[in-house]
């Protein structure tokens, strides 16, 4: 199983790489994680929501970007 710090590492990577656009979609991300199951690893770490693990900004409905720069 992936840490949440390594699988932060692999998404501020794609998006250096141009594999993972910003803003992204769930599906967009949950592609490259290899997530199939329909997870919500963005809404869970949404800074909207208080968490105190945010790591994205919610843009608009259902397009978030990374809370600090990648």
């Amino acid at each position: 199983m992936t840490s949440e710090r390594e699988t932060m590492q692999l998404i501020r990577k794609a998006i250096r790489q141009g594999r993972l656009k910003e803003p992204m979609r769930g599906a967009d991300l949950n592609k490259l994680l290899g997530i199939t199951w329909g997870g919500n690893f963005l809404a869970k770490h949404c800074f909207d929501t208080g968490s105190s693990t945010a790591r994205f900004v919610r843009v608009s409905r259902g397009l978030y970007r990374l809370k600090d720069p990648a």
